[in-house]
This record gives structure tokens, C-alpha cells and sequence, in this order.
């Protein structure tokens, strides 16, 4: 079902490459038909909307209820048992406490030549959130992407959600209560990244689009970064474990069918530097599969893209990682602080054998909506400096606009730009009342 095989094997930079770039190419026919559902959205408007939403989820919608009215959010929320209501707010204040340290402030000083510079930080004004809701329903989703915005001092957030056949789920209504959307939309795909772009009344335009969805929301966002700004293009999930041989090799099977369970284009990856180890989680992961409730999609992931290597010492297994910059990165190693050091790139990273990634999906505390496909090289998991803009700020004094003005007038006049050398000069030693 999934094969061994090591570092020095002669095909494994093309196994490795299989694996990481199984997300990276578009089919021309999704980037234009989410291109043709961009362009109707945004010249017909509500119309679209309504149509797309009764093709795709079966609910007939008018543009009066298009939104979810907050007495249907509060009755379904209130249908759901109090132990999973606890869970959720159990959840939800972990979340709360970490991103509260991510907070940022500006900053001031003043030059030695009198100059007041400085940084103002502010909350974007209206934030649009992507809740998935078609394979599985989310809550968790909603509360990472909620709550930073919401610590950021966002004034508005706005949630767009598919309701398949027009059913509220109890659980994604509830934590919608509990991390504080301002307004609900029942739509989805598409469509829905489309109408915050542009702002579709009755959904108001968003200054920042989050959260992860399927191939169409990924690529929609994709296409319309620009009109708006997003967190990032996410793609199929991965995790990968790096194993010295100690531990329990039934964890490390679980940790793997974790990911593998999410979607067929999973990718479950185990780096070990002893061959027994990868050995023994090969034949825990057959028999874990067997009473697996989502058995057939855990399985379709590993034969596709899931791998067992064995690396010749850590230093190796660490360098391969790198490369990939996985999205989950476990260290299921004796001294996960030692190798720590050497970590360069991953979304969200697991110390030693008692940190399983589900912890990190749901109760830890830090985001799970984390970057994939190896952009974990140079993006960063969600938080509330995603919802954050910064202003510089300067004010010359009479002496710093002689100093710095003569520099900056000898600098436009070096880039031939004679208008920027003037408007510098006009002030240089000038009353500004005369």
C-alpha cells in the first residue's frame, strides 16, 4: 500500500517532487470556469449569485435571504448538546489566548534632527471569512479565522458558508456565536470569494478574504488577489513526521492517517532514520485502516502520495524537510528541542511523541489554517497581523527638511525625476506662511 524507500535511492528527488507539486498545477478548465463565475458575478451581480448557489448546493434563494438571519443562527446553535457547546468554547478561549500575544503596536520616535517618525497600526474595517461546508462541515475553521480578526479590532466580519440543501449545521452556527460574525451569507465556492471581492449587494465588500476551500475557492482567490488581499492560496493538506526510531510507531500511524483521512490529494509523509521503525508504522497503518471511518479516502491519499523514507541521520531528515516545508512538521524524536534549531520551514511544528498534529487542528491554541504545498518557505500560518495595516508616518522638522530635503532633491535629480527635486527644494530654508 505504501512504499519504503530511502534517501540515497537513486528516484527519490522525483518520489519527493510527486508528492510536494501534486498541488501546484491549476486545470485550465477550473481557472476558466472560476474565471467566467468571477466575470458573472461581478457584471450581473445578485442574480449570479442566487443561480449559483441553487446549481451548486440545491437551495432556491432571493436576495432577501440570501443572508442567515440571526434568529436561524441562534435556533440552530440552540439545537446542538451542551457537551459539544463546551467543546467548542473550551476551544475557542485556548485560540483567544494565544492569538491575544499576537497583537502589534506602532511605534514613534523622534531623529536626531528633530524629525517625528513613526508606524501606525490598524485593523482592516471589514473582513470576509470562507467557512467550507460541502464535504464536511467546519467549526473549528470559523473559530481560527474569526477570533484573530476579531482581536485585531476588525469593525466587521463577514462569513460566507454553503448550507448543501439549505441545512444549518449546529455546530459551525454555534461557533459562529461564540467568535462574533457580524453577518452570515448561505453561499458558497466561487461565487462567494467573488461577491467579497466586489462587494454584491446585499454582501458588503471586504478588505481581506480568508479561510480555506475547495480547488474553486482556492483558485478564485488566486485570481482575484489584487481586487482584495487574501491569506494565502491553500492547497491540499500534508504532514510529515521525522522519527529517530523512538516512540511508538502506532502514533506515528495515526498522526499520518490524521492527514490522509482529510482528501484523496493528502499527503502523509514519515522520514525515519531506522528502517524498523518505518517497517512497523507500514503494517500499523493497514491495520488502523481497516475500522477507519473514512477508510477509502485515507487509503486513496497513501498509495498516491503518502511515503515511509529512511534517512541516513537526522541532519538528513531535517535538510528534506526543508525542502518540503511541510505544513504539520512533528518531531517525534528524543530531544525535539536539539533538532528544533535546525528547522527552517513548516507551517505549525509538533514537539516529541506527546504533541499529535489533531491537537493543533482544534484546542492548542495556535492557527490551523497554516501554508501548504511548501509555501511554508516564505508564508506564515493565519493570524492577526492578517488583518492588520501599517502606516508609516513623518513630519519634518525645520532642520530635518534641510538635511533629508537636500538628500532626497539630489536623489530625484540622480533618477531624472526634476518635479520631486522641486517640491523638495520650494521648502528647503522656507517660512512656509510666505
Amino acid at each position: 500500500m505504501i512504499d519504503i524507500f530511502t534517501t540515497s535511492d537513486a528516484d527519490f528527488p522525483r518520489k519527493i517532487a510527486a508528492i510536494v507539486r501534486r498541488g501546484e498545477t491549476i486545470p485550465p478548465e477550473i481557472e476558466t470556469g472560476v474565471a467566467n463565475i468571477i466575470n458573472d458575478v461581478k457584471t450581473i451581480g445578485v442574480g449570479a449569485l442566487i443561480r449559483y448557489t441553487e446549481q451548486f448546493d440545491g437551495v432556491p434563494l432571493t436576495p432577501e435571504t440570501l443572508e442567515i438571519d440571526p434568529e436561524e443562527i441562534k435556533k440552530a446553535a440552540d439545537t446542538l448538546p451542551d457537551e459539544s457547546r463546551d467543546v467548542i468554547q473550551d476551544a475557542a478561549r485556548r485560540i483567544r489566548s494565544f492569538h491575544e500575544r499576537q497583537k502589534l503596536e506602532g511605534f514613534e520616535y523622534t531623529d536626531e534632527l528633530g524629525n517625528r517618525l513613526g508606524q501606525i497600526v490598524r485593523p482592516v474595517r471589514r473582513a470576509g471569512v470562507y467557512v467550507p461546508g460541502g464535504r464536511a462541515p467546519y467549526p473549528s475553521t470559523l473559530l481560527m479565522n474569526v477570533i484573530p480578526a476579531r482581536i485585531a479590532g476588525v469593525e466587521e466580519i463577514i462569513a460566507v458558508h454553503p448550507t448543501p440543501d439549505g441545512v444549518l449545521n449546529p455546530a459551525v452556527m454555534a461557533a459562529a456565536l461564540e467568535a462574533g460574525v457580524d453577518r452570515m451569507f448561505r453561499i458558497g465556492g466561487a461565487q462567494a470569494v467573488a461577491a467579497l471581492a466586489f462587494g454584491i449587494d446585499p454582501i458588503p465588500r471586504a478588505d481581506v478574504i480568508v479561510g480555506p476551500g475547495n480547488i474553486y475557492v482556492a483558485t478564485a482567490k488566486k485570481q482575484l488577489f489584487g481586487v482584495v488581499n487574501i491569506d494565502m492560496i491553500a492547497g491540499p493538506s500534508e504532514i510529515l513526521i521525522i522519527s529517530d526510531g523512538t516512540g511508538n510507531p502506532a502514533w506515528a500511524a495515526a498522526d499520518l492517517l490524521s492527514q490522509a483521512e482529510h482528501d484523496p490529494l493528502a499527503a502523509s509523509i514519515l522520514i525515519t532514520t531506522d528502517h524498523s521503525f518505518a517497517e512497523k508504522t507500514a503494517d500499523e497503518l493497514a491495520t488502523q485502516l481497516n475500522d477507519l471511518e473514512r477508510s477509502e479516502i485515507a487509503r486513496q491519499s497513501l498509495v498516491s502520495y503518502g511515503a515511509l523514507i529512511v534517512a541516513r541521520n537526522l541532519d538528513e531528515a531535517t535538510a528534506v524537510s526543508n525542502d518540503i516545508a511541510p505544513e504539520h512538521l512533528e518531531l517525534m524524536v528524543e530531544h525535539p528541542d536539539r533538532l528544533l534549531e535546525s528547522i527552517a520551514a513548516a507551517g505549525s511544528i509538533f514537539l516529541g511523541h506527546r504533541t499529535p498534529e489533531t491537537v493543533g487542528d482544534y484546542a492548542a491554541g495556535p492557527n490551523h489554517v497554516l501554508p501548504t504545498g511548501g509555501t511554508a518557505r516564505f508564508s506564515s500560518p493565519l493570524g492577526v497581523y492578517d488583518f492588520i495595516t501599517r502606516m508609516s508616518v513623518i513630519e519634518m522638522s525645520e532642520k530635518g527638511i534641510d538635511a533629508v530635503g537636500r538628500i532626497s532633491r539630489d536623489f530625484a535629480r540622480l533618477e531624472g525625476l526634476d518635479a520631486h527635486a522641486r517640491a523638495v527644494e520650494a521648502r528647503i530654508g522656507k517660512d512656509p506662511e510666505k
